[in-house]
């Protein structure tokens, strides 16, 4: 377990507090474009983030104007003169995309600025998004005649078919409010409160023990594309094995009937 605490990369910042893992990506003047070393330094915290059982949510944001913008245009000057590590890359980052997804804990996207592209792309790897009003996002591949690799059918499943449709071919930009209303993110607030309701958000999940929120992940996300019985199944063998190795259930029921808090929770 790791304390409290904050470390600083080339790319990024972490910080943990109270159970709470923050990264800011923390080079505003490349608009917190990816590298490689970012990429590099992302697999690294998601490593902490899965081994460490006192870390219970995780939320990326950005410094300065930019969330991310996709790759940088370094990477992307050497990835189109040489397609083979372009595959390489876009693979690297679908790969953070689905550890994001699959990551025991909620994570969310505060998108402070200009999310674009592979900035946009990892934000829908995210449980949840947040974003300041004075935000823009949109995936905007199209505009330049390139194809994405790995938003398409993530989208579709936050937002609808046609809504996708819409996000991806018409390459808009949305901000603010604006992403609230097609689906995309959960709320809208002033960039000055950005981060606050992230955590508050936060906060609200990680005082649930940890395979609780870990065992209903799964199943939202094993159950994805199931028909109604199959989803079922999964839900009551999910279910039966968490009643059979997790001491949650019977301790917070045994709590109730006690008048007492679980063990897992402290008197506020």
């Amino acid at each position: 377990m790791l304390p409290n605490v904050g470390m600083t990369y080339s790319t990024l910042r972490f910080e943990k507090a109270d159970r709470i893992a923050l990264v800011t990506f923390s080079t505003p003047d490349n608009l917190n474009g990816i590298t490689e070393t970012r990429l590099d330094e992302l697999e690294a915290v998601l490593d902490l983030c899965a081994a460490d059982e006192d870390v219970g949510a995780l939320i990326l944001t950005g410094e300065g104007k930019a969330f991310c913008v996709g790759l940088d245009l370094d990477l992307l000057d050497k990835a189109f003169g040489d397609l083979d590590f372009f595959d390489t890359v876009v693979a690297r980052v679908n790969g953070i995309i689905t550890r994001l997804e699959n990551l025991d804990i909620p994570t969310i996207a505060a998108n402070n600025g200009f999310t674009r592209a592979g900035g946009f792309e990892i934000s829908l790897g995210c449980d949840f998004m947040i974003v300041a009003d004075e935000a823009k996002v949109g995936d905007v591949h199209t505009d330049s005649g390139v194809v994405p690799a790995a938003v398409t059918l993530r989208l579709r499943r936050r937002v609808g078919d046609q809504r996708a449709k819409e996000i991806l071919w018409t390459a808009k930009w949305y901000k603010g409010q604006e992403a609230v209303d097609v689906g995309l993110a959960l709320k809208s607030v002033p960039l000055a409160n950005l981060v606050d309701e992230a955590k508050a958000l936060a906060r609200s999940i990680v005082d649930k023990p940890r395979p609780t929120i870990a065992a209903l992940k799964r199943v939202m996300r094993d159950g994805l594309t199931m028909g109604v019985a199959e989803g079922a199944a999964l839900e009551l063998k999910t279910f039966a094995h968490y009643n059979r190795t997790q001491p949650y259930g019977r301790e917070g029921y045994t709590a109730f009937r006690e008048k007492r808090l679980p063990f897992w929770k402290t008197p506020v």
